[in-house]
């Protein structure tokens, strides 16, 4: 019995196993907690003191001595605390950089192997011909594309005489239309009213004189508006 006790007794204890970076953060972070608070109680007490000093003044000497003599203790304990607060936030800052940089390189690792399955074992090479024949296709593409809608074909089976023969034609057929409706849609001139009876003597002679000359002008304004298309205004 005594060696099995001997046996089991001299086993060495198992370590603990340690925390986690965010567990000993969270640690850290209680702990400020409890300082800053044990920081303010600290404060007031020494505010306290110094109200309890003044009160007393040198009427009672005996009291105010203490309420000084403690105000310097708490002062004392409250710049320790102080001092352990600064240590604490920078051990808790360290580790907080830490564990951002582990988990950085973490994602920089994973983005590295996840880019070297993507090449699949691709050189620059290999880039250099891929994209070349990327060239070569898009130029052949064009090239088809061109031929495609090129209407080459089309135009070697018309002659451009043929083309400007047809293209005055058709001016001419506008030509017409436009001047023949203004000529059908124009007024004929009035003809002058035949005398209804015949004058005698020299009065006779001179009105059928006049009347001649009025009407071979008519009949000359009349040839010139039919052979010109337009209105001539008697």
């Amino acid at each position: 019995l005594r060696a099995n006790m001997g046996l089991f007794g001299n086993k060495k204890k198992k370590k603990e196993a340690a925390p986690t970076t965010q567990e000993s953060i969270e640690q850290l972070r209680d702990l400020e907690d409890q300082l800053l608070k044990k920081q303010n109680y600290l404060e007031r007490k020494i505010q306290e003191e110094v109200a309890t000093a003044v009160k007393h003044g040198t009427a009672n000497k005996k009291e105010a001595l203490k309420a000084l003599n403690r105000k310097r203790q708490h002062e004392k304990n409250l710049a320790q605390t102080f001092g352990t607060l600064q240590t604490i936030e920078f051990q808790r800052n360290s580790l907080e950089n830490a564990s951002s940089n582990v988990e950085v390189l973490k994602v920089m690792s994973g983005a590295s192997k996840s880019l070297k399955n993507a090449l699949n074992g691709m050189n620059e090479d290999d880039v250099h011909n891929m994209m070349e024949d990327i060239a070569e296709q898009k130029d052949l593409a064009e090239e088809i594309g061109n031929a495609i809608s090129s209407p080459a074909g089309f135009q070697a089976a018309f002659d451009d005489d043929e083309l400007l023969a047809e293209l005055e034609a058709l001016e001419l057929e506008d030509f017409d239309k436009e001047y023949g409706q203004q000529v059908d849609s124009t007024p004929l001139p009035s003809l002058p009213d035949v005398p209804s009876r015949v004058m005698t003597g020299a009065s006779s002679s001179s009105v059928a004189s006049s009347s001649k000359k009025k009407v071979d002008d008519d009949l000359e304004a009349l040839t010139n508006w039919a052979s010109d298309g337009q209105v001539m205004k008697l």
